[in-house]
């Protein structure tokens, strides 16, 4: 009952009036989107790069109205890179894309996202980086494998994502799992029928592991986007059965929650890249993301409580 009430106040501007006007909310929106602006997150890459991590930088945003802002978010990618480009961060830092945010559900949007997209993805090859192509509600998915397919025809680094939870995905891994892709596999947190998608988390988890292993015997470049401690384990042993060096695949986490995990990670010689998002619209974002699964509610707090 918690994830529609959520997702109305995620759309109620008295409520975004009300919550940005807490004293409480800032130091934990902060502590899990860290900036609205590139100036702001910019110091943020710096420091996560120092330390030896990578980053993805999603500019956040989903529900647009407009074909005037699919360009905005078009244009703020552009400008992220530009100033990636003027650090020399472009092989540390590489972007998180939603295909909504490039006008995916408008009409025509597939064009559009696509037309959108192909600008963001060929300027972050000029500076030696990547794209990877977020993964939405199950309706969204076949425009964006669509998507991800014609852009590798040019550009064959984009990565795209998996959710684990949904009973399609076997079959997408085994057909992603080829030379020269770049597949995030997630759980997944959208609300989804029990027509398409495992309801029970054991399932969820077994689903995981299957198709982990599907990626790791593939010939392409497995993300492990998870914060889940047996999860990691269980790739680590995976990657070694698949005889997989350590810079042949890398774990993904969330900006702000078991940050010293990616520390532990990236000082055993993982690839640990650190998922960050910033922008004005974090009061949207960060409610979206309690609306898709109200459990994270409660991970949040934890993870305010235990600093790591």
């Amino acid at each position: 009952m918690l994830g529609p009430a959520i997702l109305a106040a995620s759309r109620s501007d008295k409520m975004r009036r009300i919550v940005s006007a807490a004293p409480v909310t800032k130091p934990v929106v902060n502590r899990f989107i860290p900036g609205e602006t590139v100036d702001q997150v910019i110091p943020i890459v710096e420091d996560l790069t120092r330390k030896g991590l990578e980053v993805t930088l999603d500019v956040v945003g989903e529900d647009i109205t407009t074909v005037e802002q699919s360009y905005a978010a078009r244009d703020a990618y552009l400008e992220l890179i530009a100033r990636l480009a003027d650090l020399g961060l472009g092989e540390k830092a590489e972007m998180s894309v939603k295909l909504s945010m490039f006008g995916q559900a408008l009409e025509g949007g597939h064009e559009l996202a696509l037309a959108n997209v192909r600008p963001v993805v060929e300027a972050a090859a000029a500076i030696g980086t990547t794209v990877t192509l977020d993964a939405e509600d199950h309706t969204t998915l076949d425009s964006m494998f669509a998507i991800h397919e014609e852009l590798r025809r040019d550009f064959p680094q984009t990565g795209c994502v998996i959710q684990a939870y949904l009973f399609r995905t076997e079959a997408d891994a085994h057909r992603l799992a080829a030379a020269g892709s770049r597949v995030r596999i997630v759980k997944g947190a959208y609300k989804e029928p029990a027509e398409v998608a495992y309801q029970d988390k054991a399932e969820i988890d077994k689903a995981y592991v299957r198709i982990l292993k599907i990626l790791m015997e593939g010939e392409g470049y497995p993300m492990i986007g998870s914060h889940d401690p047996r999860l990691i384990a269980i790739t680590q042993e995976l990657a070694r059965k698949a005889g997989r060096k350590l810079d042949e695949y890398e774990f993904q986490m969330l900006y702000g929650i078991r940050s010293e995990e990616h520390l532990r990670l990236a000082a055993e010689g993982h690839r640990m890249r650190v998922y960050t998002a910033y922008g004005t619209d974090w009061y949207g974002y960060f409610m979206r993301r309690l609306a898709e699964k109200p459990a994270n509610l409660l991970f949040f707090v934890r993870s305010m409580i235990t600093k790591n």
